[in-house]
């Protein structure tokens, strides 16, 4: 069980590092790509240092809150598209057939698929991340904390990406419900959680779960408590295997569905 683990990793290894080779033979899109992320990123702060100019705080949060807001959004969105580019293409991979390419390798076909190749300008997005933890206050607890934020928040916006996806499974071509999805997921997590109220909050932290990705860490990194660590810890792992539960149920139904629509 350790070795398969072991060569699993060793696999994404591998699969990462060649991806990020292929993309550095052209250095200057390579970097221009990094570059005009964090430029586009810083780009947005303006609208919030002219609104807190006026205001002292929105929705709860302070200036510095919403620029850890913004670092914990960025970083987590960075990582996810970064390591696991390819969860954001499911729906083209299950609809076209491209899942036969790793069927028959001796690897998680899951995992196999979403991490085959990378996404440069996701750099940009966790240097980014970054530069706001340390205006936020840079002590080695934020840092650990916000890295640890980063790649569970990372893992459920991954995570339900595939559960999305993998509804082509049963469904065909889907592509408008996880496209929407992940659009939702990136365009309201830049936003201080208390100007949200009632059942928009509630699906915040269920279906559509950017409460525990964004405005749970900046609750653990601004006001630490064990408490919301662990539900941090828990809300990942109930996402990860619920992923991983969907796509392998749906899997079952790939190669008839997929036969089809290649016909066509």
């Amino acid at each position: 069980m350790l070795m398969e683990v072991k060569n699993q990793i060793y696999a994404i290894y591998l699969s990462i590092k060649y991806a990020f080779q292929r993309e550095l033979l052209n250095k200057f899109t390579f970097l221009s790509n990094i570059i005009f992320m964090i430029i586009n990123n810083a780009c947005f702060i303006i609208q919030w240092v002219i609104l807190y100019s006026i205001k002292d705080e929105v929705g709860g949060y302070s200036f510095k809150q919403v620029l850890l807001l913004w670092g914990v959004a960025s970083f987590t969105f960075g990582i996810s598209r970064f390591f696991f580019k390819e969860a954001f293409n499911l729906t083209d991979t299950i609809n076209n057939g491209k899942l036969d390419n790793y069927l028959v390798q001796p690897k998680s076909v899951l995992i196999s698929s979403i991490t085959s190749s990378i996404e440069v300008s996701a750099i940009g997005d966790m240097l980014y991340g970054i530069v706001m933890i340390i205006v936020f206050g840079f002590t080695l607890k934020n840092v650990l904390l916000f890295l640890l934020c980063g790649i569970c928040g990372a893992l459920i916006i991954v995570s339900i990406s595939i559960i999305f996806s993998s509804l082509s499974f049963w469904f065909g071509k889907t592509e408008i419900i996880s496209e929407t999805v992940n659009s939702l997921m990136i365009n309201f997590s830049v936003y201080p959680e208390g100007i949200f109220t009632g059942i928009i909050r509630v699906m915040f932290y269920t279906i559509l779960p950017l409460g525990i990705t964004t405005y749970l860490p900046v609750r653990i990194i601004s006001d630490f408590k064990f408490i919301y660590l662990l539900y941090l810890i828990i809300g990942t792992i109930i996402f990860v295997l619920l992923a991983f539960f969907v796509f392998y149920r749906g899997l079952r139904k790939y190669s008839s569905t997929n036969l089809m629509n290649a016909r066509v």
